[in-house]
C-alpha cells in the first residue's frame, strides 16, 4: 500500500485461522514472505499471545484475536498517531454491537477500551523494516468477548459481563469495516486532526488527575491535553507540562 493513497475496503483480505501462536507474529511472517497487505488474520485461540512490553494476553476461545498487516501505511514521522486511529476504529466496532453502552464505553490513552472503567481490549502495534526497505506495520487487536484475565494489572471485564450479546465473528465484521473507514479518514496521517478530535470525544480521564507508569518511574499530575502526535500532556504539581509518548495510565 503506498502511503500517498487511500485503500478501499474492497482491498482488505481476511483469513480465519484456528489455533495459532500469535496473529501478530504470523502477519510479520507473511510480510517477510512478500505479502503487502492489507491482510487481516483472525484466530480462534492464540497459544502465545502477547500484549505491550511482552506481557501475556489471555487467549481462550471465544474472544477476538485479530491482526492487520499493512505495508508503508504512512511516513515514519506520521506513525505516532496510528494508535489513535486504531483505538477509534475499535471503539466504533464495539459501539456497533453495544449501541446502548453510550458513555460507559471509553478509550483509555492511548488505545485500551474501558466499559465502566474496566478494560475490555488491548491493542499491540508492531513494525519491522523489510529486506526491500519497506516497512511492515501490524495492528493486533484483542477483545474480551467471553473471557478476561483472572489477575489483571488493571480491572478487566468481558463484553458478556457488560451485557453485550455478541460473538467474536460478529464483532470482527464490524471491526473489518470500521478499521477500513477510519484508516481512510486518517489517510496516512494527513487526516490526523479529525481523527484525534473524534477520538478525544471518547477519551477517559481528560482533565482529571492521573498517574502514568513509565518503565523506570511513575509520574502523577493532571491529564491536560493530547497533541496531534498522540502524546499525552501531563501537568505536574510544579506547573510543568510533560509530553509522554507511552505508558500505563491509572486514574486517581
Amino acid at each position: 500500500m503506498a502511503s500517498s493513497s487511500k485503500i478501499a475496503i474492497a482491498q482488505f483480505r481476511h483469513e480465519a485461522l484456528g489455533d495459532v501462536g500469535s496473529t501478530n507474529t504470523l502477519c510479520l511472517e507473511r510480510a517477510r514472505a512478500g505479502d503487502p497487505g492489507p491482510l487481516w488474520l483472525t484466530a480462534q485461540r492464540q497459544l502465545s499471545g502477547r500484549g505491550r512490553r511482552g506481557r501475556t494476553w489471555v487467549s481462550e476461545p471465544g474472544n477476538l484475536y485479530a491482526s492487520l498487516l499493512l505495508t508503508d501505511p504512512a511516513p515514519a514521522d506520521a506513525l505516532g498517531s496510528l494508535p489513535i486511529a486504531v483505538a477509534l476504529a475499535l471503539h466504533r466496532a464495539v459501539a456497533a454491537v453495544g449501541p446502548w453502552l453510550g458513555d460507559r464505553l471509553r478509550i483509555k490513552w492511548p488505545n485500551d477500551l474501558l466499559i465502566d472503567g474496566a478494560k475490555i481490549s488491548g491493542i499491540l502495534i508492531e513494525a519491522e523494516q523489510l529486506a526491500d526497505g519497506r516497512r511492515a506495520v501490524v495492528i493486533g487487536c484483542g477483545v474480551n468477548v467471553a473471557h478476561r484475565p483472572e489477575n489483571p494489572l488493571y480491572p478487566a471485564m468481558t463484553l458478556g459481563e457488560a451485557g453485550v450479546s455478541t460473538s467474536a465473528d460478529d464483532l470482527f465484521a464490524h471491526l473489518f469495516r470500521e478499521m477500513a473507514l477510519v484508516l481512510g479518514e486518517w489517510d496516512g496521517g494527513r487526516g490526523v486532526a479529525g481523527v484525534v478530535a473524534a477520538w478525544s470525544e471518547r477519551l477517559a480521564g481528560l482533565g482529571a488527575p492521573i498517574t502514568v507508569n513509565l518503565p523506570d518511574r511513575s509520574i502523577s499530575g493532571v491529564f491536560s491535553a493530547i497533541d496531534l502526535d498522540g502524546y499525552l500532556h501531563l501537568k505536574t504539581a510544579d506547573g510543568a507540562v510533560l509530553r509522554i509518548a507511552s505508558g500505563d495510565v491509572f486514574f486517581s
